[in-house]
């Protein structure tokens, strides 16, 4: 004997499936986690040229180096070759500066758009 299929009870198997589905990504983050990718990837070459062609050039001559800040280091020893040994802490520098400046300004676009008040407090 065959069975009728009722769908009214796959469609009421499937919405409640779909609010199952849309109450986890709120309340896991998935929103949040999703929003700080995608303007991580957007805004972060922006913000890394604008931090590499205009604020760090000024800064390197301030402290010394023609290169901008990536260009300052120290010898701290020779190797066995005889060759320099060099510390160039002036790329960790600009690549710090970088990751803070990136940080604030998805910070303020987050709170700018109100992004941050979807996702549901546990």
């Amino acid at each position: 004997m065959k069975q009728k299929i009722n769908p009214k009870k796959i469609l009421g198997a499937g919405e409640s499936q779909l609010k199952n589905f849309l109450n986890f990504i709120r309340t896991q983050g998935v929103i949040g986690l999703a929003v700080g990718l995608v303007l991580g990837g957007a805004v972060g070459v922006v913000v890394k040229s604008l931090v590499d062609n205009i604020v760090m050039p000024p800064l390197g001559m301030i402290l010394g180096s023609t290169e901008g800040i990536k260009g300052l280091s120290v010898v701290i020893g020779n190797t066995s070759e005889g060759a320099p040994a060099v510390l160039r802490y002036g790329i960790f520098v600009n690549d710090f500066i970088n990751f803070l400046v990136i940080a604030l300004v998805i910070y303020l676009l987050i709170s700018l758009f109100k992004v941050d008040k979807l996702d549901v407090k546990k």
